[in-house]
C-alpha cells in the first residue's frame, strides 16, 4: 500500500499532468474544428489537416508523439503546426500549476481545494481555447464565451468559494454581477470606438485605380485602393458593415456601369437600384476619388469573453484583466507593427491579453487586489 504522503504530494500531482496532457489534446480538436464548423465528435478520430488520414491512438499521445514523429504526419509526412505540441503542453503546465497552487497536500481544506482546482481547470482549458482561436481566426465562438459564463454560473453554485463566499446564492448573484460588469465594460468600449474609430477615409487626387477581385486560388476575394490590397475579411467583420466608394469610372464583370457612388455590403454590391450578389460578380474595378472603409475598434466576442471571465471569477478579476489586456496589446501591438511592418489597419486579437489577465488574477489577484487596497489606504 501506497505511503500517505506520496499518494497526496506525488500521485495525485502526476494525475493532474496525465489529465492536462488529455484535455491539451482535446483542446486541439476543438481549435481546429470549432471555427470552420466540424463537430468535435464526428469524426471519433483525429486526422491530419493535410491528407485527412485517421490518427491511431499510438501515434496521438500527447506531446510525445508529435516530439516522436517530428512535427509530421506519419502518412504523407506534411508538417504539423507546433501549435499542437504547444497547446498539449501548456495545458499540462498550467493544470499542474493549478493543482499545486489551490489543492493543500491535505487537510480540511482539501476537498475546497479540489473543487477550486477542477473549476479553473474548465476555465483554463476554455482560455487556451480561445487564445489559439482568435489568433488563427480573430474570432471567439459562443460556444466558448456564451457555453463559458454558464459554466461559470453553474461552478460558483457547486463551489462557491471561487467567490470566497459560503452561500451558494451569494456566490450566484457575484457571478452573475461579474459577467454584467465584464460585458457592460466592453460593450462601452465597442459603442465608443465606433464612434471614434469606426470608418476610415481616403481620398484620392487624382482619381486612382481600384478593384475588388479574388484570384483562382484564392481563398477571398481582395480589395485593392491605389496599389495597395487587403483581403475582404479584413474589411468586413459583421454583415451590417458597408463600404462606400464615389467612382469615376466603374466596371462590373466587365460591363460598364453609369454611377457617382458604389456601395459594398458583406455579400452584395449596390448601384443606385441595382444589387448584385457577391457570388454573381468576379471583378469590380474603375477609379475612385473617396472610399469609407468599416473599421471594428473590438468585436463583440471580446465582450462576450470577459463576462465569462467574470462569470467564474468576478468583477475585479474583470478589471484587472481588461488593464493587464489594455497594457499588453498596446506594448506588444505597437512592437509588432513596427518590427513586422504590419498593415496599421490590420485588427489584433485582444482575446488573448485577456487570458493573460484572467490568468494573472487567478494565481495573484487576491494579493494585486490587496496591494491596491492598502496603497489608496483602505
Amino acid at each position: 500500500m501506497l505511503p500517505f504522503e506520496t499518494f497526496f504530494q506525488i500521485i495525485l500531482p502526476a494525475t493532474a499532468i496525465f489529465i492536462g496532457a488529455c484535455v491539451g489534446s482535446f483542446l486541439n480538436v476543438v481549435i481546429y474544428r470549432v471555427p470552420i464548423g466540424l463537430s468535435v465528435n464526428e469524426p471519433k478520430r483525429s486526422f491530419c489537416p493535410s491528407c485527412k488520414y485517421d490518427i491511431p491512438w499510438y501515434q496521438n499521445i500527447p506531446m510525445l508523439s508529435w516530439l516522436f514523429l517530428r512535427g509530421r504526419c506519419a502518412s504523407c509526412s506534411k508538417p504539423i503546426a507546433v501549435r499542437y505540441f504547444a497547446v498539449e503542453l501548456l495545458t499540462t503546465v498550467v493544470f499542474f500549476v493549478v493543482w499545486k497552487v489551490f489543492v493543500p497536500a491535505y487537510g480540511p481544506s482539501f476537498e475546497m481545494g479540489v473543487g477550486v482546482a477542477v473549476s479553473y481547470w474548465v476555465l483554463s482549458a476554455l482560455l487556451i481555447c480561445a487564445i489559439f482561436i482568435d489568433i488563427d481566426h480573430l474570432i471567439i465562438p459562443d460556444s466558448i464565451t456564451l457555453g463559458g459564463v454558464v459554466a461559470g454560473w453553474i461552478a460558483v453554485l457547486l463551489v462557491p468559494d471561487l467567490m470566497g463566499e459560503v452561500s451558494r446564492l451569494k456566490a450566484l448573484w457575484l457571478s452573475v454581477v461579474g459577467a454584467a460588469a465584464g460585458y457592460g465594460l466592453l460593450w462601452t468600449v465597442v459603442q465608443f470606438g465606433k464612434l471614434a474609430f469606426g470608418r476610415t477615409k481616403q481620398e484620392f487626387d487624382p482619381p486612382a485605380a481600384w478593384s475588388i477581385a479574388q484570384e483562382e486560388d484564392a481563398d477571398e476575394p481582395m480589395i485593392t485602393f491605389d496599389g495597395e490590397g487587403q483581403p475582404w475579411t479584413d474589411v468586413f467583420y459583421r454583415d451590417s458593415d458597408r463600404m462606400i466608394v464615389d467612382v469615376t469610372e466603374l466596371r462590373i464583370n466587365g460591363e460598364n456601369y453609369e454611377a457617382d457612388q458604389l456601395e459594398v455590403r458583406h455579400d452584395r454590391f449596390v448601384v443606385g437600384d441595382k444589387e448584385f450578389a457577391l457570388e454573381d460578380v468576379k471583378q469590380v474595378e474603375g477609379k475612385c476619388v473617396k472610399v469609407v472603409i468599416p473599421r471594428e475598434a473590438m468585436g463583440f466576442g471580446d465582450v462576450k469573453f470577459i463576462a465569462m471571465i467574470g462569470a467564474f471569477l468576478g468583477w475585479q478579476a474583470v478589471l484587472l484583466s481588461v488593464f493587464v489586456a489594455s497594457i499588453l496589446g498596446a506594448v506588444l501591438g505597437l512592437t509588432q507593427k513596427l518590427l513586422l511592418r504590419d498593415n496599421w489597419s490590420q485588427p489584433l486579437p485582444f482575446g488573448p491579453y485577456l487570458a493573460v489577465g484572467a490568468f494573472v488574477w487567478m494565481f495573484y489577484g487576491e494579493r494585486i487586489f490587496a496591494w491596491y487596497l492598502h496603497g489608496i489606504g483602505m
